[in-house]
C-alpha cells in the first residue's frame, strides 16, 4: 500500500487559503512548502517517526503519515 503525507497548516501562506496538502513522500513536501512554512526541516521529518501512521505537531503545522487505501483495477464500485 502507498503512503500519504498530510500537512495541515495552522496559518495561511502567501495568498492561498489552502491549509491541507497531501504528498506521496516527505521529500515531495519540500518541493511545494518550505521548512519555515511547516516548522520542521526535511531531515527532522525523515527521522521523526512518522512511519506507522505517526503524527508530528509543530508551531506551524500538523504533519501525519498514513496509508492510502485503494481498490484494485476493475473492482466493482
Amino acid at each position: 500500500m502507498a503512503k500519504v503525507i498530510h500537512v495541515h497548516l495552522l496559518h495561511n501562506i502567501d495568498g492561498t487559503r489552502r491549509k491541507d496538502w497531501y504528498f506521496s513522500s516527505i521529500s515531495a513536501v519540500y518541493t511545494v512548502l518550505t521548512a519555515e512554512q511547516i516548522g520542521a526541516t526535511k531531515n527532522y521529518l525523515l527521522h521523526a517517526g512518522l512511519s506507522g501512521n505517526g503524527t508530528l505537531c509543530t508551531k506551524c503545522a500538523i504533519i501525519k503519515q498514513s496509508t492510502l487505501i485503494s481498490c484494485s483495477r476493475g473492482a466493482d464500485d
